[in-house]
C-alpha cells in the first residue's frame, strides 16, 4: 500500500510473485551481461570438477562458496551500474565512475578468492592424476 492506501502495481504480494521477479532479475543479468555468461560457463567447469575429483563436504563448502560469492557480486555490479546509468542518465560522472570501478573491483576480489580456491582443490588432484597416468 501506498501513503495514500492504493495497493502498490509492482508490489510482491505472496512468495510466488516475489521468486517470480527475483527469477526474472537472475534472467536478464544472464541475458545482458557477457560476464555473467562467462561466470556461469566457469561454475559449471568448476562443479564438474568437483564431481569428477570427488571432492569432500568442506571442500564443496569452499567451491561453492567461491562461485556463489562471484555470481552474487557480479549480479550486484550490474545492479550498481544500471543504478549510476540511471541516475546520470549516462551521462560521465567521476563519483558514477568510481562507484562503477568499486563494483567491479569486487567482482574482481571474488574472482582472484574463486580461483584461488579453484587452485588449492584441483591441482594437487590433477598432478596425482598426471602423476598416476605416467
Amino acid at each position: 500500500m501506498d501513503l495514500h492506501g492504493n495497493k502498490k502495481k509492482y508490489k510482491n504480494v505472496d512468495f510466488l510473485s516475489s521468486f517470480d521477479f527475483a527469477l526474472n532479475g537472475l534472467k536478464t543479468v544472464v541475458r545482458e551481461e557477457r560476464n555473467m555468461r562467462k561466470h556461469l560457463i566457469s561454475t559449471v567447469v568448476a562443479i564438474v570438477f568437483g564431481f569428477v575429483f570427488q571432492l569432500g563436504a568442506s571442500e564443496w563448502l569452499w567451491l561453492l562458496w567461491a562461485v556463489f560469492s562471484v555470481l552474487i557480486l557480479e549480479t550486484l555490479n550490474t545492479v550498481v551500474e544500471n543504478i549510476v546509468d540511471l541516475a546520470t542518465n549516462y551521462h560521465f560522472h567521476i563519483l558514477a565512475k568510481s562507484a562503477k570501478d568499486m563494483a567491479a573491483g569486487a567482482v574482481l576480489l571474488a574472482s582472484i578468492f574463486a580461483v584461488i580456491v579453484g587452485m588449492v582443490l584441483f591441482i594437487p588432484r590433477i598432478i596425482e592424476l598426471v602423476m598416476n597416468f605416467l
